[in-house]
């Protein structure tokens, strides 16, 4: 989450009078949410918890179902801001399924569109998978000779590339020599 949505979600809320705020840095890699485990063991009956989006707490249908149907059973309402408010209620339960429903559809989607998109992009020449790299190849070598008489520390501050990077290239190009 980029700081600018970070600042909307927060202003957001503190709009609706919120009186407390927890706030997880979440990822596709990154399932753990302590501040959400905090939160939802401050709950009770009557509260409502207030989340931006379903994914923002629950990586999939089940673990959506799971947590929710705990907060019904324990009368907490749920206001998912892009989707709206649902309660204990038979007709909230049902609301809240249908739309665990589309969100896992459209996630499916979106997983088959990049699928295929990736796909499309593999029968093209010169396709490479993941992030785009930084530095090119003439870059790295003249990092890598800097290294013979500077520290990684100076070769990282003179050419900007971090000392993470230029210990991985350098670990590569020794085994291509030992190869």
């Amino acid at each position: 989450m980029s700081r600018r949505t970070l600042h909307y979600w927060v202003s957001s809320y503190e709009k609706l009078g919120l009186k407390e705020i927890f706030l997880d840095r979440t990822s596709e890699l990154k399932q753990d949410l302590p501040n959400f485990k905090i939160l939802l063991s401050r709950l009770k009956s009557g509260d409502s918890l207030v989340v931006p989006k379903l994914d923002s707490f629950a990586r999939s249908y089940s673990e959506a179902m799971t947590i929710v149907s705990n907060l019904f059973h324990m009368q907490v309402t749920v206001n998912i801001l892009n989707m709206g408010i649902m309660d204990s209620t038979p007709d909230g339960e049902h609301i809240f399924k249908i739309f665990c429903a589309f969100t896992r559809a459209e996630r499916e989607f979106v997983i088959t569109r990049t699928q295929e998109g990736k796909e499309q992009a593999r029968k093209h020449e010169g396709f490479r998978e993941g992030r785009p790299r930084k530095f090119n190849d003439q870059q790295i070598e003249y990092a890598l000779s800097l290294l013979t008489f500077s520290s990684f520390g100076e070769v990282a501050e003179i050419t900007g590339i971090s000392e993470s990077t230029l210990a991985r290239y350098k670990r590569k190009s020794f085994s291509k020599m030992r190869n």
